[in-house]
């Protein structure tokens, strides 16, 4: 078949009023894709309902990125019910949902790639994200196991850790210099990604046909193996 016949390829990154979001997307659109990046009020990642809506007019995805994301960041014992539901909501059930719906297509498809945007938070559990932490450890889980189960109809499901980027959410922590000066000192390079790293990263990888279940952290926090 002709190249100019076949159409394009189509990407849906969750949560897309965000800054990597629009990274992402910039990446992508380079890169030949058509590209959805519904914000919340299109798509809403912990509502079933809203999830089956969206989905439910789409004929092809190539590329699912779960990027919808949010923080609620307190100590343990001063976490509400609400704190905690609502990071695990967004953050896990609603990339599960999302996953559901597009594996469908993925699977009948016999072609699909998703990329869960996780956190080191998962790796490292830092004071203050228990909500968070647990949420991107249930990210990593959820990953391997529908990479597992998928596997057979050539669908792959990676996790990409990006590394603390500087984004609308961040950037007044990075205003606090000590803080900083802190968050430096634990990067090997002692330098930070840019959205457009991590961008950059997820569209290479989506290149990569033979890649699936893995767990990738992009900056140069160094950590002990397991």
């Amino acid at each position: 078949m002709d190249d100019a016949t076949c159409p394009p390829l189509t990407a849906v990154i969750t949560g897309g009023d965000g800054d990597l979001a629009k990274s992402i997307s910039n990446e992508l659109k380079q890169a030949g894709f058509e590209v959805l990046a519904p914000g919340r009020d299109v798509l809403d990642v912990t509502n079933a309902d809203s999830v089956k809506t969206f989905f439910a007019t789409m004929k092809q995805i190539d590329l699912l990125v779960n990027n919808a994301g949010v923080c609620r960041d307190v100590s343990v014992v001063k976490m509400s019910d609400e704190d905690f539901d609502q990071v695990v909501d967004v953050n896990l059930k609603g990339a599960f949902l999302v996953s559901q719906a597009a594996v469908k297509l993925m699977a009948k498809q016999r072609h699909g790639h998703i990329v869960n945007i996780g956190s080191y938070s998962a790796l490292s559990g830092p004071a203050g994200q228990a909500n968070y932490a647990a949420a991107k450890a249930g990210l990593i889980g959820l990953t391997q196991s529908i990479a597992k189960e998928y596997g057979a109809r050539n669908v792959r499901v990676n996790c990409v850790l990006p590394g603390f980027l500087e984004t609308k959410m961040t950037r007044y922590l990075l205003e606090n210099n000590e803080w900083c000066e802190e968050l430096m000192k634990t990067h090997a390079l002692g330098r930070l990604n840019t959205p457009q790293d991590a961008a950059r990263f997820i569209a290479f990888l989506h290149s990569l046909e033979n890649v699936s279940g893995q767990v990738f952290q992009l900056d140069s926090r160094v950590r002990r193996w397991a």
